[in-house]
Order: C-alpha cells, then structure tokens, then sequence
C-alpha cells in the first residue's frame, strides 16, 4: 500500500539528490536502485517490521539501502563500522536482527557471527568470494519494488557506548515538517534549515543520529546532500569550497581538528559558502566558538539534544556573540530544570543536573523494558546526565557530563574546564580530563594530551600553563601525552578507554616498584 511521495520528491526526477568522491546519485536512480534492492531483499525473506543491520560508511549505497527497507516497511538498525563481531552480536540479539547489508572490505570476520545467529541474508558491497550475498547482484535484478515509500525508513539507534553499553531507541522520521519548522522558528534557529539549491555535507557517521537527520532535513527541504566517507580535516575544507557547501553539521571534536589545520591551509580554502555550520554533542568554549568565527564567518548554530529526549535548545550566531558559551534557549514545547543532586531546583547561575520535558521522550530503551526512576523523575522529567546552569534569560549553559565530574577533596571539578584551558595552549591539539581514585582527596583529574603535528610541550610546561586560569586544586595532577586521543567516530571522547590506559599504567608502576624490590 503506497503512502504517497517522499517530502525530498523533487519536480525534476534527474535532479542530483547526493553525491560522494566523483560519484553523483539522481532522485530517478534513487529510487530505481532501491526498488531493485527491495526486490532483492523480499526474496531473501525480508519484510514488514523486520529489522535489518546497515554497517556502513557514508556513502550512496546508504540511501539506497535505507529507502529500500523503507519500501519493505523494514526497520534499518544502525550499527557503528567500528565494532567487532562480538560486539555486534550483542545489538543483534537484544534488537532481533534477521538481516545485515555491510560494507566491509573483507566480510569474512562476520561469517561465523552471521552464521551462529541464523540471519536470513547477509548482504556485502565488499569481497564477496568468501561469504555473503553481492550488494551489486541484488542491483542487478530485473525484479522491482515500484511502491513509494514515503520518507526514511525507521531506524533504532544505538548510544556511542563511551561511558558504558550502547543502548538502543527507535526513531520515526515525523510526518510533519511543520513540527520542526516550529521547533527552528520558535528560537530564531530557522537560519540552520536548508532550502532549494543548498549543499548539505555530511561527515558525522550515519550510524548515528545526527548524521542520518542532517541528510534528511537537506533532502527534505529540496538540497542536496554530499557525502565524506570518513572525515579529514583538508579534505573537509576542500569540499566546503569545491562543492559549494551551504549548511554541515559537525562536533567540537571535528571543528578543533579543522582549526588545528596550520594557517596556510586554512587560508588556502574558500569557504564563503557556508551559511550554517551547526555543532553540538559536547560543550564547546568561547574560544573554540570565537575561533571558528574567525574562519567560517558568522554562521555557528549550536544545538543541544539527546537521542532519549529529542532536540532541547539551540543558540543563533548573533546570541553566541553576546552570550558565549550558550546552548541556547529551549525549543518550543521543550522545559529545561536545573537541579541538586536531591533533585531541588537551583536559582539561576547556579550549576547542577539538567532535567527536560520534551514532547519525544522515549519510553525505554530495545530490549531493556522502559525507563526506570534513574532516567525519568516523579515529574516526567529526563535526568540527561548533563550537568548545567540557566542564567536569568532563560539561556542554557551546559558544564559537562556528570558521570566525567570529578569531587576532589570535595569540590565539584569539571574536566571540560579543564580540557578547555589546556586546548588554549599553542602546542595542543586535543586534551582530554579524567578522574582518578586518591587516597586521601577522594579523586583528582589527570590529563592526556595530543599535540598538534611538529609542536611540542613538556608535562610541567602544560601544567604550569593552568596558572592563572584555573584555581590549583583544579590543576591536572599528571599530564600524559598520546600521538592521538581516542575519540568516537561521532567525534566524541572516549573517556572509558582513558580510564584503562590509566589503569594499565598504574599496573606497569606497581610491576616496574615489585621489581626493583625483588633486586
């Protein structure tokens, strides 16, 4: 049963919808590709609500696979490329998977975790000699499924699993484009939305929930969208000035890499066409914001959200210049609380939980039942583990993580303070703040450190470079340098491997003492 054309149908059908490295995907060929794909699917048993693992790089075949399950009324389960096997195994048992379409260049490291689970088809766009289905044989049937689908297929989202197991939640793409258009325009952040004739590029992996969204809010609004396989900072300018590009959603993670960029290459790069570049995923500093600016122009939106909660505030260019640091202002719909750890509100200015009240709570997470009292107060509110404060206007103003907050001898430290002053050093290119167990403080931050190609810095250098702008007990107590900080491919900290590299060193200290002793 046809539901009606896609919002992203454009007049023209041989009008270019995406494109990635030299290849370039017409709305026709879209849509003839993914009826033949459907096809292909429905004859490996695949159909209505069944749930099917897409591992993938951003690239065509993305939208093609997921307008095909679309087609079917199948649910496209987003798996990181990242994980291993095992790994896998777990999302695919706790969400049902009976299907994967992967783009691994070698997928025999899935056939027995395929096999062992019993999936009805594992389709690969990779060497297929060894195991899978051809993603091009499937391509290649005469057999097309001609019903329109509508829009996107449902898609399950897992949670990045920095701090712990991912977590899934399943998304619906709304209907209504009104309801977002009122969402934008309630804080003045309709100037992130795309229109006819804009350049959408999409380099946050479409595993998950923002890159998947930026493409279709392009589509939808009668833009196109351009695909980086994997992100690289050059290359990131090379497209925005070579591809024209209008509107790119991004994390800190990824603009500071950008900026780290030396002066030339910065300069070398047109990027005038940039009319939004919206952040958001982890508190980013004045600095960073002021810095951007410099390079891109007045064209920073920043937004914040959760997968569990929706979008929840967003900050305009004009409001970041006179209130730095702002996530913005809650959307419409959306109310914002700050409060203690007794869950009593705080007054503005001052610093505790962020709880929200969206109209898209989730109700609980695939296979974990649903929320519990962890999650959502006695009021309905979503803890979101964000720690904050609102100022007097109502505009939000996020610290960071709770669970990264570290209590030292009492005092509440936060390490993105600390990450932040430590980024303003010259020689720095990403520094990360983690909390580790002293005797008698109770905690005390330590510090990794990666530094910008051809630069150095010692220890004590970068430590005594917090002087003046961080109180001393907030000063990292060790600093160790890394040839790269481990981030996620959405570009946020991994924090939890941090935390065993710790460890690890800790047991080479506790070897290295027991064996000078045994001497």
């Amino acid at each position: 049963m046809a539901i009606g054309k896609p919002p992203f149908s454009p007049e023209d059908l041989s009008t270019i919808v995406a494109c990635e490295g030299g290849r370039t995907l017409s709305f026709a060929e879209w849509e003839e590709q993914a009826g033949r794909l459907a096809a292909g699917l429905s004859d490996q048993g695949i159909g209505a609500g069944d749930r099917v693992a897409v591992r993938m790089h951003n690239r065509l075949e993305w939208l093609v696979t997921n307008l095909a399950l679309a087609k079917l009324r199948a649910v496209h389960v987003a798996i990181n490329y990242r994980l291993t096997a095992t790994e896998m195994k777990d999302i695919f048992n706790d969400c049902g998977v009976v299907a994967l379409v992967c783009d691994d260049d070698d997928p025999a490291s899935l056939r027995e975790m395929c096999l062992a689970l019993h999936l009805r088809a594992t389709v690969c766009l990779g060497d297929t000699k060894r195991f899978g289905i051809a993603y091009s044989d499937l391509l290649a049937s005469t057999k097309r499924v001609t019903e329109e689908a509508g829009d996107f297929a449902q898609m399950i989202i897992y949670s990045s699993g920095t701090t712990g197991t991912p977590k899934g939640t399943l998304r619906t793409p709304p209907r209504d484009l009104r309801i977002a258009a009122e969402y934008a325009n309630s804080v003045n952040f309709n100037g992130a939305a795309g229109g006819p004739g804009d350049r959408a590029l999409v380099n946050l992996p479409l595993h998950h929930g923002v890159g998947p969204a930026f493409t279709r809010i392009a589509l939808s609004t009668g833009g196109m969208v351009v695909f980086q396989r994997k992100f690289d900072p050059e290359q990131t300018l090379a497209l925005i000035a070579s591809k024209q590009i209008t509107h790119w959603g991004s994390v800190p993670t990824m603009i500071r890499r950008v900026l780290n960029l030396p002066d030339a290459i910065l300069r070398k790069y047109d990027v005038s066409s940039l009319k939004c570049l919206q952040f958001g995923g982890a508190p980013a500093g004045p600095e960073l914001k002021l810095r951007a600016t410099e390079v891109f122009g007045e064209c920073l939106y920043e937004s914040y959200g959760t997968v569990e909660a929706g979008m929840i505030a967003g900050a305009t260019p004009l409001e970041q210049r006179k209130r730095p640091g702002t996530a913005g202002r809650a959307f419409k719909h959306v109310s914002i609380r700050i409060v203690d750890q007794d869950g009593r509100a705080l007054p503005p200015g001052q610093n505790g939980e962020i709880r929200v009240h969206t109209p898209s709570i989730i109700t609980g997470y695939i296979g974990k039942g649903k929320l519990g009292s962890d999650k959502i107060d006695a009021d309905g509110y979503y803890r979101t583990g964000d720690v904050g404060y609102l100022d007097e206007e109502g505009y939000l103003f996020i610290t960071d993580r709770l669970t990264d907050m570290i209590i030292a001898g009492g005092s509440n430290v936060y390490p993105a303070e600390i990450e932040r002053a430590l980024s303003l050093h010259p020689a720095v290119a990403l520094a990360a703040v983690i909390g580790v167990p002293h005797m008698d403080l109770g905690e005390q931050p330590v510090a990794y450190v990666e530094l910008k190609q051809g630069a150095a810095a010692s220890e004590s250098e970068l430590i005594a470079f917090c002087e003046g702008q961080l109180a001393k007990y907030k000063w990292p107590r060790r600093i160790f340098m890394l040839p790269e900080i481990p981030v996620n491919t959405g570009g946020k900290l991994i924090k939890k491997d941090l935390r065993k590299l710790w460890m690890d060193h800790q047991q080479q200290d506790r070897t290295a003492i027991g064996a000078q002793r045994s001497h």
